[in-house]
């Protein structure tokens, strides 16, 4: 229960337009993600994602697994939570900097996650 809880609060935040530019080419996204963690501290969540499509973190104690890839501008993933599947989603990345990126899921028309890049 509480994992769910978590998870709709990492998701749960309205997109807003404050200095962040949207990401449409998979090697600036690459550029900005290789080699980097994503964090989200209040929820203890670090995520990994490789350029060959994986995923691999953690948050609350739980670890997070998955596959990504860009499709038509879009970041588009499906990860497990301890468990948990995070149905397969398409989202739109926006960049402030290379120290926020800001993942909106249903293509930038859902809720949106940011997280510090380090």
């Amino acid at each position: 229960m509480f994992r769910t809880f978590a998870l709709l609060l990492v998701t749960a935040m309205p997109a807003q337009a404050d200095g962040f530019a949207a990401i449409s080419e998979r090697s600036s996204f690459l550029a900005l993600v290789e080699d980097k963690d994503l964090r989200i501290g209040m929820f203890q969540l670090t995520l990994q994602l490789s350029p060959e499509g994986d995923i691999q973190g953690s948050a609350l104690g739980w670890d997070i697994v998955g596959t990504w890839n860009w499709q038509d501008g879009f970041f588009c993933r499906t990860m497990d939570w301890g468990g948990k599947e995070i149905p397969f989603n398409c989202q739109l990345v926006e960049a402030r900097g290379a120290e926020k990126l800001r993942f909106t899921t249903d293509k930038g028309e859902g809720d949106s996650a940011t997280f510090d890049v380090r």
